[in-house]
C-alpha cells in the first residue's frame, strides 16, 4: 500500500518544476511531454491486457519498411498520432509506421513550435511472447516559419537539435526515461493514481560495463574487424575485465534500458545484407543515443557520433554503437582497424 506521507512527484510536476529554472520558458514542452505521458498511459493499458483481447498478432499490412505491422504497433500508432493532433502544441508527426510526415493544420497546429517523432512500439516481434517492448520518441523545435503547416525540413534535423527526447518500457512496472539538457530522469507509473512519478533521479550510464548486446546469430554477415570485436568480447583477460556476459533481448528499448542503468555496450552493426544496420536514424538511434549522451555515455555509428549525422530522409538507416564510454569506444577502436 501507498504510503501516503511519501511526497511523490509526477512528471507533470517534473517538468513545470525543470520550466521554472528558466525565466523565458512557456511551459509548451511540458504540456506536450504530458500530452506525449497520457498517450503511453493508453497504449500501457492495451499492453497489459494484450493476452485477453484480439490485439495480439500480425496486423496484416506491412509498414513503409517492409515489415509486418503488428496489430498492437497500429493501435500505439493511433493512439499517439489523436493525442498529439489534438494537443495545442504539436505542429506535426513523423512516425516509422508512416510513409510520410503528418502535418497539422488547424489554428493551433500551425503555431505551434515543436514537432514529434516516434516508433509507437519498438521490440514488437517480442509481442506474442511477452517480452518487455517500448516506446520511443524526441521532439524538435521546428525550423519553418510559424503560422503555416510543419514541413520535412522540421523532421530532416541533427539530433544535435533534439530539445527532448524519451521512451517507455512497458515491463514488469511502466518506466517513462525522459532527459533534456538538464539531465536524464526516470518515472515509474504508479497504478493506483495513474500517474508517471519521478523514481530515477539523474539517471547516469556507467563508464565501464560488462555486457555487450548484439544479434550474435547475425555473425557470419559481419565483417572481419567487427568478428574481431566480438572475439576480444569474448576473450580471457581479467585485467580488462573480460569476457563480458552476452545479453540480447532483441528489443531496443529493453537492451538499451539495462544497458543506461547497468553499463555496456548495444550494438546493431551493418552487416553484408544491410550496408546501413537496419535500426532508424530519426525515431531510434538519435533519440536513443541523447538520453545516452545526456547520461554521460556515447551513441556512434563506428565513424562519427550518430547525433552528428545530417538526415537525408525519413526512414534513413545507421548502424549503431551505443552505451558506456569505455566500451564504445573500445568496439571503435577495435571496428575501425
Amino acid at each position: 500500500m501507498m504510503n501516503p506521507n511519501r511526497h511523490l512527484m509526477t512528471l507533470d510536476e517534473f517538468t513545470v518544476y525543470q520550466t521554472r529554472q528558466f525565466s523565458h520558458a512557456t511551459g509548451e514542452m511540458s504540456t506536450l511531454l504530458r500530452d506525449i505521458g497520457l498517450a503511453c498511459k493508453f497504449i500501457n493499458k492495451q499492453v497489459n491486457k494484450a493476452g485477453l483481447v484480439d490485439i495480439l498478432g500480425a496486423h496484416g499490412a506491412v509498414n513503409v519498411q517492409g515489415e509486418e505491422q503488428m496489430k498492437l504497433d497500429v493501435f500505439a500508432n493511433d493512439v499517439l498520432i489523436n493525442v498529439l493532433q489534438h494537443s495545442s502544441e504539436c505542429a506535426g508527426i513523423a512516425s516509422e509506421e508512416n510513409d510520410d510526415f503528418l502535418a497539422f493544420d488547424d489554428d493551433h497546429s500551425v503555431n505551434s513550435k515543436y514537432v514529434v517523432m516516434f516508433d509507437p512500439l519498438d521490440g514488437s516481434s517480442n509481442i506474442d511472447v511477452n517480452a518487455s517492448i517500448g516506446t520511443i520518441f524526441c521532439i524538435y523545435k521546428r525550423v519553418s516559419p510559424l503560422g503555416k503547416p510543419c514541413t520535412q525540413e522540421d523532421f530532416l534535423q541533427k539530433g544535435r537539435n533534439i530539445m527532448a527526447a524519451g521512451y517507455v518500457i512497458y515491463g514488469s512496472s511502466t518506466m517513462l526515461v525522459y532527459a533534456s539538457r538538464l539531465g536524464v530522469n526516470g518515472f515509474t507509473l504508479e497504478p493506483s493514481i495513474g500517474e508517471f512519478c519521478l523514481s530515477h533521479r539523474d539517471m547516469k550510464c556507467p563508464e565501464k560495463g560488462k555486457i555487450y548486446s548484439i544479434n550474435q546469430g547475425n555473425t557470419a554477415k559481419y565483417d572481419d574487424n567487427l568478428k574481431r570485436f566480438l572475439d576480444y568480447c569474448m576473450s580471457e583477460d581479467k585485467a580488462n575485465s573480460l569476457p563480458w556476459s552476452h545479453r540480447y533481448i532483441g528489443s531496443m528499448v529493453a537492451d538499451l534500458h539495462r544497458t543506461l542503468i547497468k553499463g555496456g555496450l548495444f550494438m546493431y552493426p551493418a552487416d553484408c545484407k544491410n550496408a546501413n544496420g537496419k535500426l532508424r536514424l530519426l525515431y531510434e538511434c538519435n533519440p536513443m543515443s541523447y538520453i545516452i549522451e545526456m547520461a554521460g555515455g556515447i551513441g556512434s555509428t563506428g565513424q562519427e557520433a550518430i547525433l552528428d549525422v545530417q538526415p537525408t530522409e525519413l526512414h534513413q538507416r545507421v548502424p549503431i554503437f551505443i552505451g558506456s564510454k569505455n566500451q564504445v569506444e573500445k568496439a571503435i577502436e577495435i571496428i575501425r582497424g
